[in-house]
């Protein structure tokens, strides 16, 4: 039995356990896994100076096979005349849980995360760029996960970090987008963006074993945004898994 055809399935099964319903034991079949892409998280700002070339640097990342560019405007630079256009205070929230699981004793701006696990300056592309590539060249086991119509998404069991693990979805703009800046450091500057995250929400917790969680809006209210569905350490942990949409025309 192909994969495409064993998962919906194996999520019949576990929906039925989850309501209670008996269900016959049946043979294992062999596991295998599509190859998740990196994610590589920046973390910028419109008032920052140094952010242009980082946001450059994630803009070609964002058109890599492989690679999942996310980029997240933080709104502690808006008091230096500019006010972000993206910013929400959940994301400069991400960044510090970041900072707590990197031991920093701030939050560099910019930065980039990989794959949950390690981070480095955004604008030094040469570093990025090795951590990439080692974070593709190294093994994963990612749980099963599958969209339920628009409303619900299903993750299936897998070997869950110690402290366990949650599950974000992120809606993103694929789009590029070129800001031209008024005020502050980046005065007279048009500053390039793609992969710009519009919404993060965390849909609960995850110990390993097969669940559904229900998705806040139904997929595709806003055709211009792509959703994606991350599998994370808790508290800022490595990404064990990803799920993406289709994404919109860009």
């Amino acid at each position: 039995m192909r994969k495409a055809a064993l998962f919906p399935f194996r999520l019949a099964l576990f929906c039925l356990a989850l309501s209670g319903v008996t269900v016959p034991a049946v043979e294992a079949a062999p596991k295998a896994h599509a190859k998740s892409p990196v994610v590589v998280e920046l973390f910028t700002a419109q008032g920052c100076s140094s952010c242009g070339k980082a946001n450059q640097i994630a803009a070609d990342l964002s058109k890599r096979e492989g690679v999942l560019a996310l980029t997240y405007a933080v709104d502690y630079w808006d008091y230096l005349g500019w006010k972000d256009t993206f910013a929400k205070p959940a994301f400069a929230e991400r960044q510090r849980t970041y900072a707590k699981k990197f031991a920093l004793r701030d939050v560099p701006t910019p930065q980039m995360v990989v794959g949950g696990r390690v981070q480095a300056s955004g604008a030094k592309a040469g570093t990025v760029e090795d951590l990439v590539k080692t974070r593709a060249n190294a093994p994963s086991n990612p749980p099963d996960m599958e969209f339920v119509g628009n409303a619900r998404v299903a993750v299936g069991s897998g070997p869950a970090p110690r402290g366990g693990a949650e599950v974000w979805m992120i809606r993103y703009d694929p789009r590029e987008q070129d800001i031209a800046v008024k005020r502050g450091d980046n005065k007279g500057q048009t500053l390039v963006h793609r992969n710009v995250v519009r919404e993060l929400v965390k849909l609960g917790p995850w110990a390993g074993r097969p669940k559904l969680y229900r998705l806040p809006t139904a997929i595709g209210t806003d055709p211009d945004l792509a959703t994606v569905i991350l599998v994370q350490g808790a508290k800022g942990g490595r990404i064990l898994g990803v799920l993406e949409t289709i994404t919109p025309e860009r």
